[in-house]
């Protein structure tokens, strides 16, 4: 037949060929389950259209959109999507398998021969529909692979130490905080290292709190110093630094200049007084001059009577700085220095002057910012050069109070030694921490690091001693519930119960008459961190009198709560955020209903439903239904949301479920579900990865054991951890926890090592708060990094006690020892010590925890450093496969044992 192409005909085949109808827009894919399974559901699109579902094989039941396969060898069903949405990008169709056990969903995209969807734990497959094999076939097939999860991988790996990863990550060098503590008059020291956008000189900048200081004579500019030693910025790397004793708050700089060594000392004490009659400034105060702070009228209101008597104190906070300069050479040598004056590079001018007969430098006559001194006497010029003979030293002083003084207090703060104060200020940092628990641990480094960090924690946590309240800032910011959460546990941890009962203060102190807590930049969160936070210490110290006289404040927040979420009871929410708070935790304008932010607010409640147990059993039963009722709601959107969510890929050739950040997401934010912008703070991964409802587990909404909580901790380790450590502000993410509560040594250790190598700097161990280095002495970060080596070396887990559950096994090396004195636990306080000589044969440990609430068992790991098991244990039970020996029951004190 000769058929003739008109123009119409031509036309109508474009039409055809264009629909949506037409078969390229047609797809099939083929679910089954694994041989045995029996189960009903139904299938739900979205950005498609189910056309049709068919038996793939074996027996079951089809209706419209529901299916039911019947146990057989392959159960399993065929789906025939319409306008299928394959492409990249937003609006990818989602099939959802929405059944009783184990529902999911996939991006239909996703579907491949190569890489078929493979969820075992589910006991499914998804194939596309002319890939024919089995469930079995399927599993053989990827099993056969041998590839590996990330964790799997690290499991199969050597224990990660610094050593193995320094040279492999970020090396930070972050600015260095000095002060008092307590005073909110600090000074932040950036010296010229390796860091270029450091500048060409040394920078001394006086801050109140984060607050640059201003002064008329700078043009109301920032006061920054300039100062430097040596010839200049040559081609090495020449400046190594060092905290005093490897933890107080005194910097001590090298400056290797050839032949001619500079040791510097940097140091911050009182214009007058000894340390030891510190006064401090008034919290709030201190708040308003922190960033992000947040104030009601009545605050605001408050702050501006106090704020005018703490900036005209009656004696300045003061630096002390000392160069002792050497010629270690065998001939004469120059050496060059030159003396603090106004501005950050050569050419930035502001009018002062320098006195050669004082050493002071000065704005004006009654206006001294600096005085100088050379071997004890006054500076002869503020640049100088000096021939040192061989093993010739000179002495080069500069003290800088925080603002300019009187030309008279000037000459009296001349009169002070160098050496008095630096002794003095010694003698302050460190009857600090011989008011703590003791921990020593084997590793030079974190041994110093848990002091220097407590020490770094308390100089900004501001406030009037001895006993008004505090503000734990957490670096350039004001406090907030969730950030400065792990600085108040440390301190309780270390048995600084007073410092740690003022910090908590601030937050009930600062609370709204409507019982809300809000302080930071409008965070949401906080009101729930903060209860959570009270309520760890009261396990810690079982203050029943503290509660008491906060009582009522506390069940006012729990009613804010409370009410919040009964206006959230909405039917259009039912199992999308029915019964849960909105709103957002942290900078990104994200007012969901999160998932991190309902589990703060849940476990804030359930705290204080503990704390009220005694005091008012009717508001703590109460508090606890209505806790219990949020958890559950919880629970019942996660599910859902988890459901709805398109799984990923792992590693090992398996496929995991998701779970999205909040309740109306449709799956990873990252996935792009939604066209959106969100990138920020460095990364795409920070709604999910670190904002994301792996807070669920930490904040016992979901128990770690659950199967939800190994899906969670398997998919982010693959899709949002490098090195298994998070991106950009690692320490916001959760799964340290959730490792070190499951005894997951290696990955823990990986995650460990990997991030503080990479976020703090290696010899003042101040941390950054970003990996791009933004905002220095980021006091949150370096307390979750204290309470990662606190979950390390001991972890409370029930009525059971943990001891060194995920120490590195280097830690036992021969002659090694591991001391806990006196640290607070919610079994009161615990001593416990191990000694290593494996040398000789043996391993000793000893464990003392003689509170009424001491545990019923106690597990203390103790791994061989060489992987040698025991031949003999002394006093408990040993458990081969995770190196531990049960206590059980605990009387109290306990020795053991273990030969080799």
């Amino acid at each position: 037949m000769d058929y003739k192409w008109t123009s119409f005909t031509i036309s109508l085949l474009l039409a055809v060929l264009s629909s949506k109808a037409f078969s390229q827009n047609v797809v099939q894919v083929r679910v089954e389950w694994k041989g045995g399974t029996s189960l009903s559901g139904t299938v739900q699109l979205q950005h498609g259209v189910l056309s049709q579902i068919e038996l793939s094989a074996g027996k079951g039941k089809i209706k419209a959109d529901a299916f039911q396969v019947v146990s057989g060898n392959r159960p399993g069903i065929l789906i025939t999507i319409d306008s299928a949405q394959t492409e990249y990008g937003t609006g990818a169709t989602v099939v959802s398998i929405k059944t009783a056990k184990n529902p999911f969903s996939f991006f239909l995209r996703d579907v491949t021969s190569s890489s078929p969807i493979y969820i075992p734990d589910y006991g499914v497959v998804v194939l596309t529909a002319t890939d024919r094999r089995s469930y079995q076939e399927v599993e053989t097939a990827v099993r056969s692979r041998k590839t590996m999860t990330k964790l799997k991988r690290i499991e199969t790996e050597s224990e990660v130490s610094f050593s193995s990863v320094e040279k492999q990550v970020r090396k930070m060098t972050v600015p260095t905080w000095l002060g008092t503590s307590r005073d909110f008059r600090i000074f932040e020291i950036v010296e010229n290292l390796s860091d270029a956008s450091q500048g060409e000189a040394n920078i001394i900048s006086p801050k109140l709190s984060s607050t640059a200081l201003r002064l008329a004579e700078t043009k109301n500019e920032p006061v920054h110093y300039l100062y430097t030693y040596g010839r200049g910025v040559g081609v090495k790397e020449n400046v190594s630094r060092r905290l005093e004793q490897g933890t107080l708050p005194i910097l001590h700089s090298t400056l290797t200049d050839d032949d001619v060594v500079y040791k510097s000392t940097t140091f911050v004490s009182l214009e007058k007084s000894p340390l030891a009659e510190l006064k401090g400034t008034d919290f709030l105060v201190a708040d308003s001059f922190s960033g992000g702070h947040m104030f009601t009228k009545e605050q605001q209101e408050l702050v501006k009577t106090k704020t005018e008597k703490a900036l005209n104190p009656d004696e300045e906070t003061v630096l002390f700085f000392r160069s002792e300069i050497l010629n270690t050479g065998s001939v004469p040598r120059y050496a060059w220095f030159k003396t603090p004056r106004p501005g950050t590079m050569w050419w930035q001018k502001f009018p002062y002057r320098f006195d050669i007969k004082t050493g002071f430098s000065a704005y004006s006559e009654e206006r001294v910012f600096c005085i100088s001194k050379l071997n004890g006497k006054p500076l002869p010029g503020e640049e100088m050069a000096i021939l040192l003979q061989p093993g010739e030293k000179a002495l080069f002083d500069f003290f800088i109070p925080h603002s300019p003084v009187s030309k008279e207090r000037a000459s009296q703060l001349a009169m002070q030694t160098f050496e008095q104060r630096y002794a003095e200020s010694k003698n302050f940092w460190l009857a600090k921490l011989e008011k703590a628990a003791q921990i020593h641990v084997p590793e030079k480094r974190i041994d110093e690091m848990i002091q220097a960090g407590l020490l770094h924690l308390d100089l900004i946590t501001y406030g009037n001693e001895p006993n008004a309240t505090l503000a734990p800032t957490i670096g350039v910011y004001a406090p907030i519930g969730t950030e400065s959460a792990p600085i108040i546990q440390f301190y309780t941890s270390m048995g600084w119960n007073d410092i740690a009962r003022r910090s908590l203060d601030y937050f009930l102190d600062k609370q709204h008459e409507d019982g809300f807590i809000q302080n930071f930049n409008g965070y949401m969160v906080e009101t729930g961190a903060a209860l959570w936070s009270m309520g760890e210490y009261f396990r810690y110290t079982n203050d029943q009198e503290w509660v008491g006289n906060v009582k009522a404040k506390i069940i006012k927040a729990c009613d804010y709560l409370i009410a919040w979420r009964n206006r959230n009871k909405k039917e259009e929410l039912r199992g999308r955020g029915y019964g849960m708070i909105e709103g957002k935790v942290a900078d990104p304008e994200d007012h969901f209903h999160q998932f991190m932010l309902n589990g703060y607010a849940y476990l804030g409640m359930s705290r204080c439903a503990e704390m009220l147990a005694r005091i008012d059993p009717s508001q703590s039963d109460r508090i606890r239904k209505e806790a219990d009722a949020w958890k559950e709601a919880i629970r019942q959107s996660f599910f859902n949301a988890m459901a709805l969510s398109p799984v990923v890929p792992l590693g090992d050739g398996t496929w995991c479920p998701t779970a999205p950040p909040w309740t109306e997401g449709a799956g990873l934010r990252s996935m792009y579900h939604k066209r959106e912008t969100f990138w920020s703070h460095g990364t795409f991964t920070a709604p999910d990865g670190m904002l994301g409802p792996m807070h669920l587990v930490f904040c016992e909404v979901i128990d770690p054991h659950e199967p939800a909580a190994k899906t969670l901790l398997n998919y982010h380790s693959e899709l949002f951890y490098q090195e298994n450590s998070a991106f950009s502000q690692p320490y916001y993410s959760r799964h340290n926890w959730m490792q070190a509560k499951l005894g997951m040594t290696k990955p823990f250790l990986s995650t460990y090592y990997n991030t503080f190598a990479a976020h703090a700097d290696r010899d003042t161990y101040t941390f950054w708060e970003h990996l791009f280095k933004v905002s220095p002495h980021k006091t949150h970060e370096e307390a979750w990094f204290l309470m990662e080596t606190r979950w390390m070396l001991y972890l409370e887990d029930g009525p059971t006690l943990r001891l060194f559950n995920t120490i590195p096994r280097k830690w036992l090396d021969q002659g090694n020892k591991l001391t806990l004195s006196n640290v607070r636990s919610y079994f009161g306080p615990i001593t416990a010590n191990v000694l290593s000589e494996v040398e000789k044969g043996y391993i000793t440990a000893t464990v003392s925890c003689p509170d009424t609430r001491k545990p019923n068992e106690v597990l203390i790991r103790i791994p061989h450093p060489a992987g040698k098991k025991p031949v003999n244990v002394t006093g408990g039970i040993y458990n081969e496969q995770t190196e531990t020996v049960s206590i059980k029951p605990f009387s109290g004190q306990a020795e053991i044992r273990l030969e080799y």
